[in-house]
Parts: structure tokens; C-alpha cells; sequence
């Protein structure tokens, strides 16, 4: 698993992942670019994501939608807040209604994702950001970290292509 570490810092209402891949950097920001290879690792093999709009600039918006086992469709949103390619994004990331609208509740996380050369390849961070302590504990019950490690856990296979 391409996961080396997850930490949930309550204080500042954080939740970061740490993960290491064999690739250079400018491919792993392909994976965050490309909407084609986004939606083939963002979200569990489960709930396999459909990007249907992906501008990557700062004031950019994404909507995408990721299908349950069940074909139940959950929507969500991003706006782009910071695009430094291909080492960092900035977006805050929240629920939609169908057509990509942002949903009221619950709040929008603010994301922050890092990419940085190692010796063995790229070292990725993300760190999402709570409004409140409550707001982190609800997503974390709905399975924001499992989903989240699920997730990462499919890219080796696309860079490796």
C-alpha cells in the first residue's frame, strides 16, 4: 500500500495522508490533472468516481460524481484555490446536489495537497482541513480515512502503466 502514514490532529481539526510513489513528480501531478485518471483512483474501487467537469486554475471548479454498488450516485465539488503545478493544490471540497451545485451541509473542506521529489520517487501529502472539530468527526464516521486509503491504494497501478 502506497499509504505511509495518516494523522488526525484534533487541535487544528486536520487529517493528513502521506504517500510515497516509484514515479517523478510531474507524473504524479498527471493524476490530479487528468480528470481520465483522476476518476480511476479518487474514490474507493467500490465508488468509483465520474468527473464531469475538471478545470484546474486557480478559480477552477470540478463536479464529479461517484456510483455506490447499489448505482447511488454521490456528488461533490472542488474549487481551486492555489494551482502551483506540478507540486501543489489548494481546493475546497464539498458536497453537491446533481448538478454540481454546493450543497448547504455539511461545511466544505479545504485540501491541501503537496508533491515532493524523493530519492525512491514522489512523496504525496494531503491535508484536509475541518471547520470544526464536530465537522471532522462526522466525515471521519463516514468513512473519509478508510476511503481515502482505499483510494490511494489504486494509483501505483495507474502510474505504473
Amino acid at each position: 500500500m502506497t499509504v505511509t502514514s495518516v494523522h488526525k490532529d484534533p487541535e487544528a481539526r486536520s487529517l493528513t495522508f502521506t504517500a510515497d510513489f516509484a514515479a517523478p513528480v510531474e507524473r504524479v501531478w498527471q493524476i490530479w490533472e487528468d480528470p481520465r485518471q483522476l476518476e480511476r483512483w479518487w474514490g474507493p474501487p467500490t465508488w468509483p468516481a465520474t468527473f464531469t467537469q475538471h478545470e484546474v486554475k486557480p478559480g477552477g471548479r470540478s463536479h464529479y460524481f461517484m456510483t455506490g454498488p447499489e448505482g447511488e450516485k454521490a456528488h461533490g465539488w472542488w474549487q481551486f484555490t492555489v494551482v502551483e503545478a506540478p507540486t501543489t493544490l489548494q481546493f475546497d471540497d464539498g458536497f453537491a446536489d446533481e448538478n454540481g451545485e454546493p450543497a448547504p451541509e455539511p461545511p466544505a473542506v479545504h485540501a491541501t495537497v503537496t508533491l515532493t521529489a524523493t530519492n525512491d520517487g514522489t512523496r504525496m501529502v494531503i491535508s484536509s482541513t475541518f471547520s470544526s472539530l464536530e465537522h471532522l468527526e462526522q466525515l471521519a464516521a463516514m468513512g473519509m480515512e478508510e476511503g481515502m486509503r482505499e483510494a490511494l491504494g489504486q494509483v501505483d497501478a495507474i502510474l505504473a502503466e
